[in-house]
């Protein structure tokens, strides 16, 4: 189904989405390779996407030609279980054939300034991301991008006050994501329901911000999270 030129796709249970958005990222794989000789993805952090990579571990891709990024992440020394990183590794890039100089994480600096400068930098040579994976919070943030935070204007900026256990993160900005071919959000669970019929019905939430004006947006999500069941 389509809602405010968003694509709505409803997959019947948890194992359902995870190969929808495998075979999403899969496919635009193959595009991009065939076209432009590369893959450029940006990674979702968080729990809902960690079956979608543990898909592509046992998939069979062009992995030489694959470019990681991650839309987020916490500032926690290398290695710690809390990052996004030390969790997509275990499922997936430890695992993965992907050449080491090409998967680009956030560094553990302890001075989230710092590291969203290099950062900044890391990106500097992409004009344009081919995939962007997103997940969805209850509170309808997405990346590091909460509710009633003021996005900074540097493509990629630190945040300080982020609710939960981890205050002090660094995320890309809607504007950097944006700059992607697709941006495919990765929604599971009831506990998101409300959320999404709330950004179906035109609420201002930072996931909605990032896709605003978007012509390639798609929204996965398990018949849990249906929006339309409520």
């Amino acid at each position: 189904m389509a809602a405010g030129g968003l694509r709505w796709q409803v997959c019947a249970d948890a194992d359902g989405l995870a190969a929808a958005a495998a075979q999403q990222i899969l496919a635009a794989a193959r595009a991009a390779i065939a076209a432009r000789g590369s893959f450029h993805l940006v990674l979702a952090g968080g729990e809902t996407p960690l079956p979608v990579y543990r898909r592509l571990a046992v998939a069979d891709a062009q992995w030489r030609h694959w470019h990681i990024y991650f839309g987020d992440e916490r500032c926690l020394p290398a290695g710690d279980p809390g990052r996004n990183e030390t969790a997509i590794r275990r499922a997936w890039l430890d695992r993965s054939p992907i050449p080491a100089a090409q998967i680009h994480a956030i560094g553990p600096d302890v001075d989230p300034e710092r590291a969203a400068v290099r950062y900044r930098e890391v990106l500097r040579g992409v004009a344009e991301f081919d995939l962007a994976l997103l997940g969805l919070g209850a509170d309808g943030h997405t990346a590091s991008l909460f509710p009633g935070a003021s996005p900074g204007a540097e493509d990629v900026f630190a945040v300080r006050d982020a609710p939960g256990p981890f205050p002090v993160r660094i995320t890309l900005s809607p504007a950097r994501l944006r700059r992607s071919r697709a941006l495919v959000f990765v929604v599971a669970g009831a506990s998101k329901r409300a959320t999404l019929a709330a950004w179906r019905d035109g609420a201002e939430l930072p996931a909605a911000q990032v896709a605003r004006g978007h012509s390639n947006v798609l929204i996965l999500l398990d018949a849990a999270a249906d929006p339309g069941r409520g």
